[in-house]
């Protein structure tokens, strides 16, 4: 049998705000994203890539993997 898994559809807005909301909460904590890191969240904004791939590609940035 076949798994399924759940997706769910974002707008571009609604991941704009979720980029946002994560700068803000990095700034909150004293961090900063790197120009590198706000080109692959444009990417994720404009539908380019999905959350995943921005995660692996921040996770391979600094080494995380």
């Amino acid at each position: 049998m076949a798994t399924k898994t759940a997706t769910t559809a974002t707008t571009a807005a609604e991941r704009e705000l979720r980029v946002a909301e994560a700068i803000h909460s990095g700034e909150m904590e004293g961090l900063s994203v790197t120009a590198a890191g706000r080109q692959d969240a444009q990417e994720y904004v404009a539908g380019r890539i999905n959350s995943d791939e921005l995660v692996s590609r921040t996770r391979a940035r600094y080494d995380l993997d």
